[in-house]
């Protein structure tokens, strides 16, 4: 059963408040924050508000179907839980909560490198439908040493993330001293001695570690941040040639993650990747670039044939969003802070809630845009500053034949 106030949250901004509450505020300024004056995060919501969903009426919408494809594989709906790190300080075992949440709702479970579970455990807790974000180590030997772990451990999708050649400036992380291993302060002990709850959570199980990174680089430096740890280890100086090795290194779905622009589009093409995330880490590398919904249309027609899946993430917080999305092309939204409020809130229960608000809200805005699947959602928003553009306002677009890659 959930508890109360969780049983209530009817929104993802509702599993917020509940997370910002049950956290020591250093921890949830870690998930809710992002780089610089935030303007990019904050740019990621307000660009939901420039593309209009076609309502539609008069459509037999008795029945809708959330279920698509990505990669061969069929999945429950268009969502997919995102890498994120460090999550066992959010809810103890955070990243097994968020596999069997993923497992238990039928949709991919990304496994982050900056993990704090071993890659096995991780394995054993998810579905079939696991994948593997990748962060490119100066050390290629590590790199391959960890794909043939990777692969042996049956993760299929490999998704390799390319924008955090340097980590972004994230203000709030060097205000609250947020560090591995954690900092205490005065301010911070006060703090979490204020959230006795995740205290004893912490006390019982230890603090997080970034656990699967410490397995195959060796022991974890310490840094005024966590995103200086990670950026002791990961390499300054990828390239499209990296993207190619990786190609021949690996033999299964291979996925770029941090895509963002027409050029990339056609270079990742060539390199024979199979599928794009369309993303601004949400807002924690650059700040001041264009929010993701804003540059997908451009993305999904940089190529004829639309030959690559896409994915798309950052500031995602409703079904409509969603619906947007993949109304312009997207063929899933990839989720981080979602479900990282709900996990704060819940644990596995919290996460699983979260997907829930979001599938509930998807279906709704399915079924008033007259779109019985996820195919025909295709064609059913325009830019409102393109509002005449008969491209975003026909109501002759075909169904979209969803990847299959």
């Amino acid at each position: 059963m959930f508890t109360k106030p969780l049983r209530e949250a009817a929104s993802i901004a509702d599993l917020r408040n509940i997370a910002a509450r049950k956290l020591p505020r250093m921890v949830f300024d870690y998930i809710d924050g992002a780089s610089g004056a935030e303007a990019t995060a904050q740019r990621n919501r307000d660009g939901f508000d420039r593309f209009l969903l076609q309502p539609e009426i008069l459509v037999d919408v008795s029945k809708v179907e959330l279920k698509t494809r990505l990669f061969g594989s069929e999945i429950a709906m268009p969502f997919i839980i995102g890498p994120t790190g460090l999550n066992g300080a959010y809810w103890p075992h955070g990243d097994l909560c968020l596999a069997r949440a993923a497992k238990a709702e039928n949709i991919p479970f990304v496994m982050s490198t900056a993990a704090t579970e071993k890659l096995e455990d991780v394995r054993d807790a998810a579905g079939n439908l696991r994948w593997f974000q990748l962060y490119l180590f100066k050390d290629r030997s590590l790199v391959r040493r960890l794909l043939d772990s990777v692969r042996a451990a049956g993760f299929t999708v490999l998704q390799v993330t390319v924008d955090t050649p340097i980590a972004g400036r994230r203000a709030r992380d060097i205000r609250n001293g947020f560090s591995l291993p954690f900092r205490w302060t005065l301010k911070n002990f006060i703090d979490t001695a204020m959230h006795p709850a995740w205290a004893c959570r912490m006390l019982r199980t230890g603090a997080p570690t970034l656990r699967l990174f410490a397995d195959f680089v060796g022991n974890v430096a310490r840094g005024a941040t966590i995103a200086e740890v990670m950026q002791q280890q990961i390499s300054m100086s990828v390239s499209w040639d990296d993207v190619a090795w990786l190609r021949s290194e690996w033999q299964g779905p291979l996925v770029l993650k941090g895509v963002s622009s027409v050029q990339h589009m056609r270079r990742a093409h060539a390199c024979g990747v199979d599928g794009v995330v369309v993303s601004n880490h949400g807002g924690r590398q650059l700040d001041g670039s264009h929010s993701t919904i804003e540059v997908l249309p451009r993305l999904v027609d940089a190529i004829p044939g639309k030959p690559l899946t896409m994915l798309i993430d950052s500031g995602f917080r409703h079904g409509a969003d969603a619906a947007k999305a993949l109304a312009l092309g997207a063929d899933a939204v990839q989720l981080g802070r979602p479900t990282l409020y709900g996990l704060a809130a819940g644990g596995e229960k919290g996460a699983r809630h979260a997907l829930r608000i979001l599938a509930e809200d998807l279906s709704r805005a399915m079924a008033l845009t007259g779109s019985p699947t996820v195919g025909q959602l295709a064609g059913k928003a325009w830019d409102d500053h393109n509002l005449h553009n008969d491209v975003y306002r026909s109501a002759a677009v075909p169904e979209r034949q969803m990847s299959a890659a």
